[in-house]
């Protein structure tokens, strides 16, 4: 699968670390940065991550910051987008059953490491459920105000 994975400065010693996981584990990964721990601002990430999953260029997204709040919010802000912040794997897994999120997004200042690899793998192995779902996820990229 083809994954983009972009944080922040708070989170890239969780992104490398995922990121050398899921390429070990047979996954093509997009890093879209940043490459360093100096300070950037999240929202530039996000909307970049969320660019990349709208277009087709990754199927699946993985969005990281300190708390995964601000990231999350940046992703969704693109209606292609259905990004699902989780902290275990049930709901990893229902983010995909129920919603069809294609991007995770998790806190690196209050995950471990090996919770965040189960809660991506969760997510990658988890297909969308369909059925009763579906005209909810419809709704989702084409808000009624």
């Amino acid at each position: 699968m083809k994954i983009a994975i972009a944080s922040d400065h708070a989170a890239v010693d969780l992104k490398a670390e995922l990121a050398d996981w899921l390429r070990a584990e047979g996954h093509e990964v997009d890093d879209l940065g940043p490459a360093t721990i100096d300070r950037v601002d999240y929202p530039d990430f996000g909307y970049k991550l969320g660019i990349a999953v709208a277009s087709g260029a990754a199927e699946r997204g993985i969005a990281l910051c300190g708390s995964g709040i601000g990231i999350s919010i940046a992703v969704n802000r693109n209606p292609a987008c259905r990004c699902a912040l989780v902290s275990e794997p049930l709901s990893a897994a229902l983010s995909r059953e129920h919603n069809d999120a294609n991007v995770l997004a998790l806190g690196a200042r209050l995950i471990g490491v090996d919770m965040a690899k189960a809660c991506v793998a969760a997510f990658l192995s988890t297909d969308f459920g369909g059925g009763r779902h579906a005209g909810r996820v419809e709704k989702l990229s084409k808000p009624a105000l």
